[in-house]
């Protein structure tokens, strides 16, 4: 079963893992890509979760373009008491006692609220990030899953929109290969008659040698045997469980090689319609499997 690429999940937990109320909430948003490529979006707090994010979209995804966005969202009414970082105030109080004794009266003394302000001075109480992370994690293995079927589903629909086109082009295949004699009875008459506007009598042998030379120019039995071989390979993969998104890109291109020559081969108006249909099937099919994992 093929999955799409395109999909959207978010995920949203409540809890106090670490002392405080807060709010996680995973947004993965994928899009077709010939590889995988992974944007983490991570608040600083929780920036050390980015290698198993990597880790766990890697086993779970073949191909996209994945936009991975966490955020964390705290109570503000229930912010923690700040701490002094006594050893960065002692450092700066040394650093002020120093400059007061070389510039004498000159210098003013620092008042308090000006060391409050310095970097590092207050901090936030460090308590245990383990269990925020564990529930990170727990959380984004709960959006990869649902991901994951969303992009399930969506495939679904996207190899019963091939399977019908597929089968459209099939049909397109059978009606070219059974209107072949009829085809080549017609580029006879034309030629007959031609011939039939020539004061002079056309010598049957190169009448024939003609028609020979015509039917082989016109002759597309290897591009429907191809075609026919292409389309069967398509009806199988999509009922394969791997990732066959490149593989059916290829076809793709092979599909419409053929369907080209065919076009460029048309010996009469209806071979040529046909060629045409064909190759509007092909290109809409084309466009789905751009999206296919």
């Amino acid at each position: 079963m093929i999955h799409s690429m395109t999909a959207f999940e978010r995920r949203e937990a409540h809890g106090a893992w670490d002392g405080r109320p807060a709010r996680l909430a995973w947004e993965l948003r994928s899009v077709n890509h010939r590889y995988l490529e992974i944007q983490p979006r991570l608040p600083d707090e929780l920036r050390p979760l980015e290698p198993a994010l990597r880790e766990r979209l890697a086993q779970a995804l073949g191909r996209g373009k994945v936009e991975a966005t966490l955020r964390l969202d705290r109570d503000a009414g229930e912010a923690p008491a700040l701490e002094v970082d006594w050893a960065r105030v002692d450092e700066l109080g040394r650093l002020c006692a120093a400059v007061q004794e070389r510039l004498g009266e000159q210098a003013a003394p620092a008042p308090v609220t000006e060391l409050l302000r310095q970097p590092g001075v207050l901090r936030e109480p460090q308590g245990d990030a383990g269990p925020l992370h564990e529930a990170a994690l727990a959380l984004l293995d709960e959006a990869v899953s649902g991901l994951r079927e969303t992009r399930r589903r969506e495939g679904e629909h996207l190899a019963e929109h091939l399977r019908q086109r597929a089968q459209a082009a099939r049909a397109q295949v059978d009606g070219l290969a059974g209107r072949r004699g009829e085809a080549n009875r017609r580029v006879r008459e034309r030629l007959e008659a031609r011939l039939a506007e020539l004061p002079e009598p056309a010598d049957p042998g190169r009448l024939e040698q003609e028609l020979a030379y015509i039917a082989q120019r016109l002759d597309i039995d290897e591009e429907l045997e191809r075609l026919t071989a292409h389309l069967d390979e398509v009806q199988r993969l999509l009922g394969v469980a791997e990732p066959v998104g490149r593989r059916l890109d290829f076809l793709m291109q092979e599909l419409n090689r053929e369907a080209n020559t065919i076009a460029s081969k048309a010996g009469d108006p209806p071979t040529s319609n046909a060629a045409v249909e064909l190759k509007v099937l092909i290109e809409q099919m084309r466009e789905q499997v751009q999206n296919v994992e």
